[in-house]
């Protein structure tokens, strides 16, 4: 089994950078295999995964994931393929169509056909990060290099994942990516909606079975109501997408904090079991300083003796 880790510090004191590399060493030094950053408007993701992987050897390492609203193909391979050849092939690159409100309120752009984008995005980025230098042109975005555009080093080709949890974008990723980065999606709403959809799209274009790297909030503490509470209060912000709404309510929940996995080890390690059988490929434990910095340890633990 795979498991994994989100890797995030709360109020560091001192270097942000240093401070997620040393708890990648302590997630690794428990057993973890892969780590995965979250793209957020102060660090870059590509780059502190890139840093991660090159600190941390034998870990895997991802983005998870960064919005493809105000980037381009090109340059979006170009940090892969960077970031692929300095890990020595432990890079996953993980995209986003990203929340309407913070393209057009925070980079003010329209949140306009995502899913258009999205094909077009794919499809640019697939070509290369083959080696490809053929021009693409689509009606969203042009990509036509003149210059090379692989680096050296960047073997195996990068694995392209997609946080895609609605039918259209799920076909989607299906039909032109490796996997997908659900978050939120209980183990009923994977099995039931997200897993047949993608591996269906996946089938019809003639390509592998697809990644199904289920993104897991929760941590192992004692202090179970308390920590409830804080995960209700610091996953609102979920509460507000609207992809993220509709995860939730056909989880039967009413606000996203009510499905993180909290408890002792026994209890995260039944949560594992039910997202691998519902169809995940890999879990991802994230929110995991929800509790203290004990709980935190311990949750890298139990995640490390499950993998």
């Amino acid at each position: 089994m795979s498991i994994g880790i989100a890797l995030s510090v709360t109020s560091p004191a001192g270097n942000y950078v240093d401070a997620i590399v040393e708890q990648a060493r302590t997630a690794a030094a428990a057993g973890v295999r892969t780590a995965w950053l979250g793209q957020r408007l102060d660090y870059d993701a590509a780059a502190l995964a890139t840093v991660v992987g090159r600190e941390v050897p034998g870990l895997h390492v991802g983005t998870s994931a960064i919005p493809i609203f105000g980037r381009h193909p090109l340059l979006v391979s170009s940090q892969a393929q960077t970031a692929q050849a300095a890990t020595h092939g432990r890079f996953h690159l993980g995209l986003a169509l990203g929340a309407r409100f913070l393209v057009e309120d925070v980079f003010g752009l329209p949140f306009e056909r995502p899913v258009a984008l999205l094909r077009e995005f794919l499809t640019a980025v697939a070509g290369l990060l083959g080696g490809g230098e053929n021009a693409f042109h689509g009606e969203r975005l042009t990509a036509a290099p003149t210059l090379p555009v692989t680096v050296a080093g960047a073997e195996p080709r990068v694995p392209v994942l997609v946080a895609a949890m609605g039918p259209k974008a799920l076909r989607t990723t299906g039909e032109l990516a490796d996997g997908t980065l659900p978050y939120l999606a209980s183990p009923r709403v994977l099995g039931e909606h997200i897993v047949p959809t993608i591996t269906r799209a996946a089938e019809d274009a003639g390509r592998p079975a697809p990644r199904i790297v289920a993104f897991v909030a929760g941590t192992v503490t004692g202090d179970v109501e308390g920590v409830r509470e804080k995960a209700l209060r610091e996953m609102a912000f979920y509460d507000q997408v609207p992809s993220y709404q509709r995860v939730v309510s056909l989880a039967g929940a009413t606000r996203a904090g009510e499905l993180a996995v909290i408890g002792d080890e026994s209890s995260i390690a039944s949560a594992v079991r039910s997202y691998f059988d519902a169809g995940a490929t890999e879990v991802v434990f994230t929110q995991t300083d929800l509790g203290s910095p004990e709980d935190q340890r311990r949750t890298f633990d139990a995640l490390g003796g499950l993998a």
